[in-house]
C-alpha cells in the first residue's frame, strides 16, 4: 500500500513539475511574442528553442484552431542551414523579432483554378545570430490557408549551401499520401499511416491528414536560379521529413547538386496549406507567394483547348495526313489549338512541316510545337534536340516560330531539379515572353509558383496522365483511384497536363466509365487542356456530351471543393462567367448515389441544370435537364469507375 501511495505521490509531483515548467515556458514564449497568427488568427506559428533559452536549436510549432478545437498540426518544423567555409546555423541566438506586417494585396492571373486573387497574411521577422556573429533571417508569413518561410541572408560573398536542416515532425498516426521520388514526378500516390508508413525520398507536393482531421499539404514556391529545387527524405526517421537537395546522378550528373548562392540571398519559400480538404483544393497559397508578373500586357497569354495526336498515335506527327484530321477535329469542336508533338520535323505522307501549318492557320486554329530540351542532361535523342539550349538558339527558333504564326511551345525532358536546370527553365521562359510565346513544361518539375512571375507557362506535366495508358498495363487498374488523388495533391499546386478525355482506347485499355473521362475536363484543371482522344472518340459521342465538350473552359473564376476523399471519390465546381461546371468522379469499384447540394449558389435565384451522367454501362451516357435553386440538392448514381459532370446556367 505504501509503495501505491509512494507512486501516487511521485506521479502527482511529477505532474506539477511539467505544469510548472510549461506555464514558465509559455510565460516566456507570450513575453518576447514568438508566435505568428493568421488575419482570422485560425492558424498559430510559434517559434521556440529547444534549450528553452534563446540559444540553442530553433523549430517551429503549427497550431490550426479546427472548428474550435486547437491541434497541434504540426509539432516542429525545425531550422538551420549548413553553409561551406564553416559558416554554420544550427546552434543560434535570437536577436529581435520584428512587429508584425499586413501583407496584402490583389493580383489577377489570365488562368488558373481563380482570376481574381487575395493575398492576405501577416509577416514576421526573426533575426538570428549563429557563433561567428553572422545574421540569419527567418520570415515568416502566415495565411488564412497557410503559412510560408524563408531564409535570408545579408552582405557580399559567394557561398555554397552544403545542407538545409529543414525538416517536418509528423505524428505518426497522421496519414499520408505521398509518392516516391523520381525525376520527371510521374509516380502514384500511395496513402499510408502507422507500420505501413514507408522511409523514402519523396516527391512534392506530400499530403497529411492529422488524427483530429486536420489537413495540409508540404510544398515549395518561389524557387529560383539561386537554389535548387528540392524533395522530402524521411530516411532516417520515418515521421520526420527533411529538405533533401537532388541526387547528384539527376540528369545524367550534369550540374551540381549543391545550390550556389551569391549574398545578399533568399530561399524559396516552405509552403504549407493548411485547413479542411476545401482549403487545401482551392487554395492558391503557392502562386500567391511567388513574385508578381515580369510580363505587364498578358493579352496574348490565352488559354484553351487542344487536339493532341501523339495519345492514339506514337508517330501522328510524322503524318501530313493525321496533322489535318487533328486540326479539322479542333475545328469541329471549337478549341483553339493543335499540337505538333516530336517527329514534326520528320513529316512526310503528303506535306511538311510549312504545309501543316498553312493548313492548320487556313482553319482559323493556331499551332503549338514540342521541342526536346536537349543538352546532355537528357538521353532522349528525339530531334529537334538542341534549339532550346541557347539564348542565341532560342532567339533564333523563336524569331521562326513567331514568323510562322506558332503560339507556344512544349519543351520536354529535363530530368533534373538541380540548380542549372532551374535557372535553364527560367531562360527558356523570359525569352519566350519576349516572342509573345506561351509555354508548357513535359517532363519536368512540379509547379512552383512560376505562372504567376511567367504567366506565360500555361501548364506542367509533372504527373502520371493518361500517356501511360501506352506504357503497360498497369494503369489501367490504377488510374481509377489515382485519378481521385490528384485533385488533392498535384493538382492543387499549378496547372497539370494530365492529358485526359479519353473514350476510346490506345496500346492498353482504361476501365473508366465515359461518364468518368468526361468528369476529368472539369477536375482536372490545366491552362492548356489537350483532349487526348483520336477523332472518332469524339465523333461518336452523343450531342450532349460533345456539345459539352465545345464550350468547356480551361481557365477559371472560382474552384470549390463540393465533396470528396482523396483514392475515394471528388466533386469539383468551378466557375467561368455566370455558369458553373461541375465534375465528379468514382475511384472505388463499387456504384455509389452521390449527392450534390447547391447552397454554392446565389440566394432567391432559379437555374437550369443539365446534367450527363453514367447511364447502365461503362459507355453509355444519360442527359438530364431541370430547374434548381440554391436550396436544393441532388442525388448522382455513379457506375463503379464512373462519373458525371453538370452544366448550372442561370435562367
Amino acid at each position: 500500500m505504501n509503495n501505491i501511495k509512494n507512486h501516487i505521490k511521485t506521479y502527482i509531483l511529477s505532474k506539477a513539475i511539467l505544469i510548472i515548467v510549461l506555464l514558465s515556458f509559455s510565460n516566456w514564449f507570450l513575453a518576447k511574442n514568438l508566435m505568428v497568427k493568421s488575419p482570422n488568427e485560425k492558424i498559430v506559428v510559434g517559434i521556440f528553442n529547444s534549450n528553452n533559452t534563446e540559444k540553442g536549436k530553433w523549430f517551429l510549432n503549427v497550431k490550426l484552431n479546427n472548428n474550435g478545437i486547437i491541434t497541434n498540426t504540426i509539432s516542429a518544423i525545425d531550422l538551420g542551414l549548413m553553409l561551406s567555409e564553416g559558416v554554420s546555423f544550427d546552434e543560434m541566438k535570437l536577436m529581435k523579432t520584428s512587429k508584425p506586417l499586413l501583407i496584402k494585396e490583389n493580383y489577377s492571373m489570365p488562368h488558373g483554378k481563380s482570376s481574381q486573387r487575395q493575398n492576405i497574411g501577416n509577416e514576421v521577422v526573426f533575426t538570428f545570430e549563429n557563433n561567428e556573429n553572422r545574421k540569419l533571417n527567418l520570415i515568416v508569413r502566415v495565411y488564412n490557408d497557410g503559412i510560408a518561410f524563408r531564409y535570408s541572408l545579408s552582405g557580399k560573398g559567394n557561398l555554397t549551401v552544403q545542407d538545409e536542416l529543414t525538416s517536418y515532425t509528423i505524428d505518426k498516426e497522421t496519414t499520408r499520401w505521398k509518392e516516391k521520388w523520381n525525376p520527371a514526378n510521374e509516380g502514384l500516390y500511395s496513402s499510408m499511416v502507422g507500420e505501413k508508413i514507408q522511409q523514402e525520398e519523396w516527391c512534392y507536393p506530400a499530403l497529411f491528414q492529422t488524427k483530429d482531421n486536420c489537413w495540409f499539404l508540404l510544398h515549395e514556391s518561389a524557387v529560383d536560379g539561386n537554389y535548387c529545387g528540392s524533395k522530402l527524405s524521411n530516411k532516417s526517421d520515418k515521421n520526420k521529413y527533411k529538405i533533401t537537395f537532388p541526387n547528384p546522378k539527376d540528369g545524367r550528373g550534369k550540374g551540381e547538386s549543391l545550390p550556389k548562392i551569391a549574398l545578399p540571398w533568399m530561399s524559396p519559400r516552405r509552403v504549407i496549406i493548411l485547413g479542411n480538404l476545401n482549403d487545401i483544393v482551392a487554395s492558391t497559397l503557392v502562386e500567391d507567394v511567388a513574385p508578381p508578373s515580369v510580363i505587364k500586357n498578358t493579352d496574348w497569354i490565352k488559354p484553351g483547348a487542344v487536339s493532341w495526336n501523339y495519345w492514339s498515335d506514337n508517330h501522328g506527327t510524322k503524318d501530313f495526313k493525321t496533322i489535318c484530321e487533328f486540326a479539322d477535329l479542333a475545328v469541329k469542336m471549337n478549341w483553339p489549338y493543335t499540337l505538333l508533338d516530336w517527329e514534326w520535323d520528320a513529316m512526310g505522307n503528303g506535306g511538311n512541316l510549312e504545309d501543316a501549318l498553312k493548313y492548320i492557320h487556313s482553319k482559323g486554329i493556331k499551332p503549338l510545337i514540342w521541342y526536346n530540351s536537349g543538352g546532355d542532361h537528357t538521353w532522349v535523342a528525339s530531334t529537334p534536340k538542341d534549339r532550346m539550349l541557347t539564348h542565341e538558339n532560342r532567339v533564333e527558333e523563336f524569331s521562326k516560330l513567331k514568323k510562322l504564326g506558332v503560339a507556344g511551345v512544349k519543351v520536354d525532358f529535363f530530368e533534373s531539379e538541380k540548380q542549372n536546370m532551374i535557372q535553364y527553365y527560367i531562360d527558356i521562359l523570359e525569352d519566350a515572353a519576349q516572342f509573345n510565346m506561351m509555354v508548357y513544361f513535359h517532363g519536368c518539375l512540379v509547379p512552383r509558383g512560376w505562372s504567376r512571375t511567367y504567366p506565360n507557362l500555361m501548364t506542367y506535366e509533372a504527373v502520371r496522365g493518361a500517356e501511360w495508358y501506352n506504357n503497360g498495363p498497369e494503369f489501367t487498374t490504377t488510374a481509377p483511384i489515382h485519378n481521385t488523388i490528384l485533385p488533392f495533391t498535384r493538382n492543387v499546386v499549378g496547372s497539370m497536363d494530365y492529358t485526359p478525355v479519353t473514350f476510346t482506347n490506345s496500346q492498353f485499355p482504361h476501365l473508366t466509365s465515359y461518364g468518368h473521362e468526361l468528369a476529368l475536363s472539369v477536375v482536372f484543371e490545366s491552362a492548356l487542356q489537350h483532349f487526348a482522344d483520336r477523332p472518332e472518340g469524339y465523333d461518336e459521342l452523343p450531342d450532349e456530351p460533345k456539345n459539352f465538350l465545345k464550350e468547356i473552359p480551361t481557365h477559371w473564376e472560382k474552384t470549390i471543393l463540393l465533396q470528396g476523399f482523396p483514392g475515394k471519390d471528388v466533386v469539383i465546381a468551378r466557375n467561368k462567367n455566370s455558369k458553373w461546371y461541375v465534375g465528379g468522379i468514382n475511384g472505388e469499384n463499387i456504384e455509389k448515389n452521390i449527392k450534390i447540394n447547391f447552397d454554392f449558389l446565389d440566394k432567391n435565384k432559379k437555374y437550369k441544370l443539365r446534367l450527363i451522367k453514367d447511364g447502365k454501362h461503362d459507355k453509355q451516357i444519360l442527359t438530364q435537364d431541370s430547374v434548381i435553386e440554391s436550396t436544393d440538392s441532388v442525388e448522382v448514381k455513379v457506375l463503379r469507375r464512373g462519373g458525371f459532370v453538370a452544366v448550372i446556367s442561370p435562367l
